[in-house]
């Protein structure tokens, strides 16, 4: 997932993942795991190299949150979750079984468990708990909890149930390890993703509350929940404010992880409903320290005001290393507007990339033409060797241009580009059953307009879809754009309410089990999950079967290209755009490490307040200067 940006590769790793290191350390011990060969660390990985060990502890992190919260449960689908809950993974509060490395990709560290093992055929994984590991009311983590989080997440969380769809049961085998038993055998993942399990309190959540109820974990709840992490929630104000405070006693704070990370003693999370205001709060100071920026316009035409000019906010670009994710218009296929393809394909044609890119993204962006774009599993050119070879077990299913064209993107490289481009998706509206007449698209039957609707929630999802919707509107398609809050996004999307809409769907350089939530013809009838474009398609079923049982890195590879080419050329969605940074500002009151992760670019975990300048900043702008 979720899943997060957290995959990297390398020569060695290849010959490792085609069967060396896996079958060598089969059911044996390791205290640190990864997809594509050994960590950097080797097997003495004591802290992250980038951190600062000696980070000190103290201060307050203020933030602030566009929309609102009604549920300090993440893990189900009603309601929205606050600010330091996460749908997948513990955010603030939980820890999970392992945590994914912040600079490798594919690569996990302990955490509840101190080490985990798998036989040679993949058939299961055993986790052996840490038995320092504690819940904040100082009771032990057990084999009982992670049993319990397994059942109830995989049961109730669309995330999880996609991702341990092969994992039948879990059984402990002894007071400190877990066996988690696999339907099939040969998914090299799963013994692996297993350690991203969330451990719930068993005890808390079939206990009663402060008035004697019992405890649902199926329902939303307002109520703090017992955890387990570095941090807890201090205090909060429904819907508009909570505040996480730092444990003192954490049980993993020495752990290698954790080692120079999770410094703030406090973190305060503000609402706002308006993007404006939210902007606003952040010029002014104190309510929001940190913001990460998606707006291209705003990166480099706002930040002038009076505390970037005296050197109190700084600008800083971040490089990644990460997979890029596919940002979209989703077109929902579950609408009968959108079930034909060449239809999707005529969407696909009036983007203008280019003149948005130079006019509105003062040239930052780059096109994005995969859904696997930055790495060596994004498909290219014409099919050949083993894809070939998967895909000419699926012809007679699919479009006949896999095999003789190279997929592109229009390209607005000229005057005449757009006269080229609008015709092309004229003429497929026409081979699809639509013509214009009076000026409008209408079914060349039944005369009905071809009308839809893109529902989004902020000023960004406006300035990506004007563009848009102006060249439709040259081929008489009649769209529109509709600007909801973000609480009712949330809920209409997680039940697939709208016709069109903004996404992103991140990658790993080792796709497997979270291929479903994306694409399966189940996850398309599941609320929650990120099938957004509602795709059922036999042939990516079957192509996501044969990524997560890859045998080994090539095979991986191509049956990666050869499901990326399928759903490129089945036009589900209109890809937008893509930048290999991180543009962040921040207010000049933190310490942060010379060395930031070249893989997710930044770790904000690894900073500290500086309390010199967090005193200074405090002084000069109390007094208004």
């Amino acid at each position: 997932m979720t899943v997060g940006r957290t995959f990297l590769r390398s020569v060695l790793v290849m010959a490792a993942f085609a069967g060396g290191l896996q079958a060598a350390f089969a059911d044996e011990w390791r205290t640190t795991s990864s997809l594509i060969g050994e960590s950097k660390y080797g097997n003495n990985f004591q802290r992250y190299d980038y951190v600062n060990p000696d980070a000190p502890k103290g201060g307050t992190l203020n933030l602030v949150v566009l929309g609102t919260f009604d549920s300090f449960n993440p893990y189900i689908v009603q309601g929205s979750p606050a600010a330091g809950f996460t749908q997948f993974g513990g955010g603030l509060l939980y820890d999970t079984l392992m945590e994914q490395a912040t600079d490798e990709g594919s690569v996990s560290h302990p955490l509840i468990a101190d080490a985990y093992k798998h036989p040679d055929d993949y058939s299961s994984a055993t986790y052996r708990l840490d038995p320092r590991a504690r819940w904040h009311d100082g009771q032990p983590i057990t084999t009982d909890d992670v049993i319990w989080s397994f059942q109830v997440l995989k049961a109730n969380s669309p995330m999880y149930s996609r991702y341990f769809e092969n994992v039948t049961d879990a059984v402990a085998i002894s007071d400190r390890e877990v066996e988690f038993h696999f339907s099939q055998k040969g998914n090299r993942e799963l013994p692996k993703i297993i350690g991203d399990l969330v451990v719930l309190p068993k005890h808390w959540w079939e206990g009663t509350d402060a008035n004697g109820k019992k405890r649902d974990v199926t329902r939303p709840t307002l109520e703090p929940p017992l955890g387990s992490a570095a941090y807890k929630i201090a205090s909060f104000k429904p819907g508009s404010e909570i505040i996480w405070q730092r444990v003192p006693d954490y049980w993993a704070a020495k752990l290698p992880v954790k080692i120079g990370r999770e410094n703030f003693d406090t973190q305060r999370f503000s609402y706002f409903l308006d993007d404006n205001a939210a902007w606003q709060a952040f010029t002014k100071g104190g309510l929001d320290d940190i913001k990460p920026e998606n707006s291209s316009r705003r990166w480099n035409t706002a930040y002038n005001f009076p505390a970037v000019q005296a050197g109190d906010v700084i600008k800083k670009e971040f490089k990644t290393a990460s997979p890029e994710p596919m940002q979209a218009f989703m077109l929902n296929t579950r609408r009968p507007l959108f079930r034909d393809r060449l239809v999707r394909a005529a969407l696909t044609y009036p983007l203008d990339f280019e003149s948005m890119n130079r006019t509105l993204f003062f040239g930052s962006n780059t096109r994005t033409s995969s859904y696997f774009q930055g790495t060596e599993l994004a498909s290219s050119g014409l099919p050949q060797g083993k894809e070939l070879e998967i895909l000419e077990q699926y012809r007679d299913k699919l479009p006949p241009e896999i095999f003789t064209q190279e997929f592109k993107l229009p390209v607005y490289d000229s005057p005449q580009a757009e006269r080229k481009y609008l015709k092309t998706a004229v003429d497929l509206f026409a081979k699809a059953g639509w013509v214009i007449k009076g000026g409008k698209m209408v079914n060349a039957k039944t005369g009905e307009p071809f009308k839809f609707e893109i529902l989004g929630w902020n000023d960004t999802d406006q300035v990506l879809s004007s563009p848009y919707i102006a060249n439709l509107r040259k081929i008489g398609v009649d769209a529109t754009l509709r600007l909801i809050d973000q609480t009712q996004y949330v809920n209409r999307v997680n039940n697939f309410d709208f016709d069109v809409t903004i996404s992103q769907l991140g990658q790993s350089d080792s796709p497997g089990n979270e291929q479903r939530d994306f694409w399966s013809s189940k996850a398309a009838d599941t609320p929650g999950s990120r099938n957004y474009a509602g795709i059922k398609n036999p042939v990516v079923d079957a192509l996501v079967d044969r990524v997560i049982f890859a045998t080994d890195r090539d095979d991986l590879v191509a049956a990666t290209h050869a499901l990326d080419r399928v759903l490129l050329w089945n036009y589900y969605v209109v890809p937008q755009h893509h930048r290999s940074v991180v543009w962040m500002a921040y207010w000049n009151k933190f310490g942060i490490p010379e060395k930031q992760p070249a893989y997710s670019g930044v770790d904000q975990n690894s900073w500290w307040i500086d309390a010199d300048k967090e005193k200074a900043l405090a002084a000069k702008y109390k007094s208004g200067n």
